[in-house]
């Protein structure tokens, strides 16, 4: 049922009509509903909030990687986010080159697989760096020797395994690295008109350049992409990673060794003296037996404690503990 106006209105509307304020040629213009075309061999599953939120993913994984890849290679690297699109799988695969390094991951727990596509020369500066060159590109590729495949198949699987935690906010994956595939016919994991999205890395590697292109399928997402937008994935973030980055970093600390010393006391002695000590010697110390011992923390002295044995080891026993405004 339209919306019903008051005499008010209705009267405003008739004053603006005889004084030429409105006209009514634009108003049923106005009224005309604006057709656009839709392509059914291309159907818009992937709206922009799910492409923004794609992004966001990637760009926290463009991160890590740049962070955790470094020990692998020894060298500097940079990864951006460089676009993300949707496209049929055939359009995908007819613009690969050959050879091409396509790492077949299985999403776990979601159906189906995604792609990681990475750049020959960006396989060719990586097999370089790990074995004791300077990481530079072919300047014509060829096809991966089993050796360098080897190779390439431990790296992918470090930057597949990468993935894990900026997924966390939308779902709890567990990928696993099913085949690395050279050849674009050997990778039709989904229909080739199905949708799919990608994300395009661009990643340097000292001097060498190229992309890194996830493939994402509609039918692989399609359990979870109610939960592909900002408002969602920001409101899991703010509520999830304030719990587990203190327990992680709680557990971190819990794990370190730190140094603990308990000091007997103080003495000067000469050089000459402390030249000629000999086994059963006695030095004279600052400190009484009776007394409380300092006990440090790294450098900090923490306990006051009294000396004593536990079996057949020295131990000290915990009397105080002294604060930081002490």
């Amino acid at each position: 049922m339209g919306e019903v106006l008051s005499q008010n209105e209705i009267d405003n509307l008739l004053a603006a009509l005889r004084n030429g304020e409105l006209d009514v040629e634009q108003m049923q213009e106005s009224g005309d509903r604006q057709v656009k075309d839709y392509d059914f061999k291309r159907p818009a599953k992937f709206s922009k909030e799910h492409l923004r939120t794609l992004e966001i993913i990637y760009e926290h994984y463009g991160r890590l990687i740049s962070t955790n890849l470094p020990l692998y290679l020894r060298k500097n690297i940079q990864v951006t986010v460089a676009s993300s699109e949707t496209v049929t799988f055939s359009e995908f695969t007819n613009a690969l080159s050959n050879p091409v390094i396509l790492g077949i991951v299985d999403f776990q727990p979601l159906t189906g697989n995604i792609i990681i596509e990475l750049s020959p020369n960006l396989g060719f500066a990586m097999i370089d760096r790990m074995l004791g060159g300077q990481g530079v590109p072919l300047e014509k590729n060829r096809d991966f020797s089993e050796i360098e495949m080897i190779i390439l198949q431990k790296l992918m699987v470090v930057c597949m395994q990468l993935m894990r935690e900026p997924w966390r906010n939308v779902l709890d994956i567990n990928p696993m690295m099913e085949r690395i595939e050279t050849n674009a016919q050997f990778a039709q994991v989904i229909a080739p008109s199905d949708m799919i999205a990608i994300v395009s890395m661009n990643v340097k590697i000292g001097d060498a350049e190229g992309f890194m292109n996830i493939c994402l399928p509609y039918f692989t997402l399609e359990d979870v992409m109610d939960k592909l937008n900002t408002k969602y994935w920001f409101s899991t973030m703010q509520k999830d990673d304030r719990i587990d980055y203190e327990e992680h970093i709680e557990s971190l600390i819990k794990r370190i060794d730190v140094p603990i010393k308990a000091i007997l006391g103080k003495s000067q002695v000469s050089v000459s003296d402390f030249l000629s000590l000999q086994q059963g010697d006695i030095i004279k110390l600052d400190a009484r037996v009776d007394s409380e011992l300092d006990v440090f923390v790294g450098n900090i002295r923490k306990f006051k404690a009294l000396p004593g044995s536990n079996k057949d080891n020295y131990a000290v026993r915990v009397t105080s503990v002294i604060r930081e405004e002490e």
